[in-house]
C-alpha cells in the first residue's frame, strides 16, 4: 500500500509541475490549467490520504473507493469531451467566417487591382 501511495503522490506532483510549466510557457490557457490543477491537487490529497477515498465512498453509499474513482473518472472525461467538442465547433464556425471574410477581401482587392491596371493602360 505504501508503494501505491508513494507512486500516486509522485505522479500528482509531476502532473502539477507539468501544468505549471505549460502555464509558464503560455502553452496552456488558464481556464484549462485551473481544471487540471484541481485534478492534480485531488490526486495529491488522495495519494497522501488513501483512506479518505474509502470514507467518501462509504458516505455516498458506493461499495468501494475504486468504484467511485472509476465512476468519477468516466464522468470527468465525458464532460471534458463534451466541452472540447463545443470548443472545436465554435472554432470551426469562427474559421469558416474568417475564410469567407478573406475571400471577400481578396475578391475586392482583385477587382480594384484590375480597375487600377485598366486605368494605367488607358493613360
Amino acid at each position: 500500500m505504501l508503494k501505491l501511495t508513494f507512486l500516486t503522490s509522485i505522479t500528482a506532483l509531476m502532473v502539477l509541475g507539468i501544468i505549471l510549466e505549460l502555464l509558464r510557457r503560455r502553452q496552456l490557457r488558464e481556464k484549462y490549467a485551473f481544471l487540471w490543477m484541481s485534478v492534480g491537487l485531488v490526486v495529491l490529497i488522495l495519494g497522501f490520504l488513501p483512506r479518505l477515498l474509502d470514507s467518501v465512498a462509504a458516505m455516498l453509499g458506493v461499495a468501494s473507493g475504486v468504484s467511485l474513482v472509476l465512476f468519477l473518472g468516466v464522468i470527468f472525461l465525458l464532460l471534458v469531451s463534451i466541452h472540447l467538442s463545443w470548443e472545436v465547433s465554435r472554432l470551426e464556425e469562427e474559421t469558416r467566417t474568417l475564410a469567407e471574410e478573406i475571400a471577400l477581401i481578396r475578391t475586392e482587392f482583385t477587382r480594384q487591382s484590375g480597375e487600377l491596371a485598366e486605368r494605367r493602360q488607358v493613360e
